[in-house]
């Protein structure tokens, strides 16, 4: 399977060629699947998600001019039949997994039986993350959370951290969380973005170094494209790459 794993969406030109280049069609000739799971735990949640799937998002994805276009909610997945809705995943060209709370999506993603789904399909579908759409993807990943989650979605391993922003220090909770493990590598999205105070580059160093894998920052201008052989960024901005 090909993924291509953004910070914010298809933000630019480049970002965009990839996803052409993945598809190996144009858009216009590509059906897709939008995931909005992953935003239902925020304060507003379903408007965001509205907004996502309506294009008025600042983060292009779903009005990038699809031929096609439907909701793949996974929370309902696991009371409905496999048969009603696996041939419609196995059929798309593009799984479009949106962004919001990576550990609750990711409790999600193996819960509707999407992460065992995964690895079958066809090689040419191609998976793109937004934000926590990309970092659950990882095998392992981390969050850090106001306060640790609860319920399904507990964490792998939570821990006391304390993250430098320009308003200061602030204390909150690391979380390590399991993913989909659709790539061999994390990603911390984001990276120096004013919206995101504590996804500065030493905050995100310290982050990649509770995750045993390569960890990509990027910021809103870049991505990770992946193919069956090769591993690729995207950009026109910032990344970097720890535990290289």
């Amino acid at each position: 399977m090909r993924a291509l794993l953004t910070s914010s969406g298809i933000k630019n030109a480049s970002i965009n060629d990839a996803l052409v280049d993945l598809l190996g069609k144009p858009v216009a000739e590509s059906n897709a699947l939008f995931i909005p799971t992953a935003i239902y735990p925020f304060p507003g949640g379903p408007g965001m998600a509205w907004r996502a799937l309506s294009g008025q998002s600042p983060s292009p994805l779903c009005n990038l001019g699809w031929r096609s276009l439907g909701i793949l909610e996974l929370t309902a997945l696991p009371s409905i039949d496999k048969s009603a809705w696996e041939p419609t995943v196995r059929d798309t060209d593009a799984i479009l997994v949106w962004g919001g709370d990576p550990l609750y999506l990711a409790s999600w993603m193996h819960r509707s039986g999407l992460t065992d789904l995964l690895p079958t399909l066809r090689p040419e579908i191609v998976y793109v993350g937004v934000s926590a759409g990309a970092i659950a993807a990882a095998t392992t990943f981390v969050e850090t959370y106001t306060e640790p989650p609860r319920g399904e979605d507990r964490p792998l391993k939570s821990e006391p951290a304390v993250f430098t922003t320009p308003e200061g220090d602030v204390n909150r909770t690391l979380v390590t969380g399991r993913g989909a493990g659709l790539v061999d590598f994390a990603v911390i999205p984001h990276l120096n973005h004013p919206d995101h105070p504590d996804a500065s580059l030493p905050n995100a160093k310290l982050w990649a170094s509770h995750i045993p894998t390569p960890t990509y920052a990027l910021d809103d201008e870049s991505a990770v494209k992946i193919t069956e052989s090769t591993t690729e960024v995207i950009s026109e901005g910032t990344w970097h790459l720890f535990n290289a």
